[in-house]
């Protein structure tokens, strides 16, 4: 082996030691440069408006990887990164996002949480319509399935707020923006909220419209409740406008004569046609009950409870639906209540007395024919002479003093036949009955007032 052989391997193993110092070199003095040139690369993107934004740095070169939101956009941010002072080469990874045709947005609302889909134009404009549903669906949780998308059209931002607005008002249901086309489906929240949606559609910007707006209104509920123990009629729910509540309450307070009345109604819009009639007989109906209930919904009327008495049952299944108006439809879910213990003649006064004292049964003007409104009590009268099997009833009539005393007496008389037959025909014998009119002759006030007046035209029953 030569001499120079050997040489050459004692000297080669001391390169590894200078090479690692080299290389240690350069890394220590390329690694702060790299560093501070990709500090400046981003701070020159600060203004620019970019999604998925990623700078690398090698050396004094520079790859800038991102997703611009319109080609200006992405040319704008390349110019940027290319004016760092230092940078020797910028390689362009930039790119277009996708762009949406149709440009479509949606909100979906569900039993337990808002959705919203579809594409938003910028980063920026997507969190504002996040925040915009969190503040206007307080308490409701928002799942954002939001994704970004070129295309979106004119005042797309604030067609899209006030679809938001309207979302509180459906129980469930999407709306769907699709360029600038208006779609909606699902059940409003409340009575009235179809309405106010549709009302708030009108102030969309211009050129945007309404394709389709299957919202559907939930049912037009009326309630009332009639509870003996607490002495009660309890209204609940809707009705059209303050005329028609007024006359609603109204008619209660001629209807149920014993009951305080517990007033929860509230005006919406919605009500189906003849709702004031169809209300009004219904609650004829349930005036003729024990204990009870009422629900209309729409068209649909439900009563149940129990009546006084096995005829009263009867008349009230058959007579429901007859009352009332057209396509309207009536369940009547009436029992009887188990018949009272009997009792002697003097408590049957008190109890006919004590019923008469708190209304009394009233006829059309200078007729004969009973008030529908006096059922109710009519039935009450009935319940008691039922409770009496041994008592003989006199229905007397009386008048106050105004017109002819011939038909004054002819009037009397009538009157006292007309409620004589009601009771037959809801089964007291006809031998225990009998009809007298006594005309103006037995007053219980003065008749020089009409308030007077208004107490001696009665009906009284009289235990014999």
């Amino acid at each position: 082996m030569s001499r120079f052989s050997r040489w050459g391997r004692k000297w080669w193993p001391g390169l590894i030691p200078l090479a690692l110092v080299w290389i240690a070199a350069i890394w220590t003095s390329s690694a702060p440069i790299e560093k501070d040139l990709g500090a400046r690369a981003v701070d020159a993107l600060r203004d620019t408006v970019l999604d998925k934004t990623r700078v690398d740095v090698s050396g004094r070169d520079i790859r800038l990887s991102a997703e611009a939101f319109s080609e200006e956009g992405r040319r704008s941010a390349l110019s940027q990164v290319e004016a760092v002072n230092g940078a020797r080469l910028v390689n362009d990874d930039t790119r277009l996002i996708a762009e949406a045709k149709p440009f479509v947005w949606s909100a979906e609302r569900d039993v337990v949480r808002v959705t919203l889909g579809g594409s938003a134009p910028l980063p920026a404009v997507k969190a504002k319509l996040l925040e915009a549903a969190r503040v206007s669906l307080k308490g409701t949780e928002i799942a954002d399935r939001m994704t970004m998308a070129r295309g979106a059209p004119p005042r797309f931002e604030s067609a899209v707020l006030l679809l938001i607005d309207q979302i509180g008002r459906l129980k469930e249901g999407k709306i769907t923006l699709s360029d600038t086309s208006v779609s909606l489906s699902g059940m409003a929240r409340e009575i009235g909220s179809r309405e106010a949606i549709a009302a708030a559609l009108k102030n969309l910007p211009e050129g945007y419209s309404v394709a389709e707006n299957a919202i559907k209104a939930p049912p037009y509920i009326f309630q009332a409740n009639k509870d003996p123990v607490a002495n009660t009629i309890t209204l609940a729910g809707y009705v059209p406008d303050n005329n028609t509540h007024a006359a609603i309450v109204a008619a209660v307070g001629r209807k149920f004569f014993n009951e305080k009345i517990v007033d929860n109604l509230k005006a919406s819009t919605g009500a189906p046609s003849g709702f004031s009639n169809g209300v009004i007989s219904a609650l004829g109906a349930l005036s003729r009950v024990s204990t009870g209930s009422l629900v209309v919904s729409d068209r649909d009327v439900k009563l149940s409870g129990d009546a006084l008495y096995a005829v009263a049952a009867n008349q009230i299944r058959g007579g429901l639906n007859s009352d009332l108006p057209q396509g309207w439809k009536a369940n009547a879910e009436v029992s009887v209540k188990p018949v009272a213990s009997p009792v002697d003649a003097t408590v049957c006064q008190q109890l006919f007395v004590d019923l008469l004292s708190k209304a009394k049964i009233r006829f059309d003007s200078g007729r004969a024919t009973i008030d529908p409104d006096s059922i109710g009590l009519l039935d009450r009268l009935i319940e008691t002479a039922l409770r009496c099997p041994s008592a003989n009833i006199e229905v007397a009539g009386h008048t106050d003093t105004d017109g002819d005393d011939a038909a004054n007496q002819a009037l009397s008389e009538k009157r006292a036949q007309a409620v004589a037959d009601y009771l037959i025909k809801a089964g007291l014998p006809p031998d225990r009955l009998r009809a007298e009119g006594y005309g103006s002759s037995r007053p219980v006030a003065d008749n020089d007032t009409d308030e007077g007046k208004a107490k001696n035209r009665r009906i009284e029953f009289v235990v014999r």
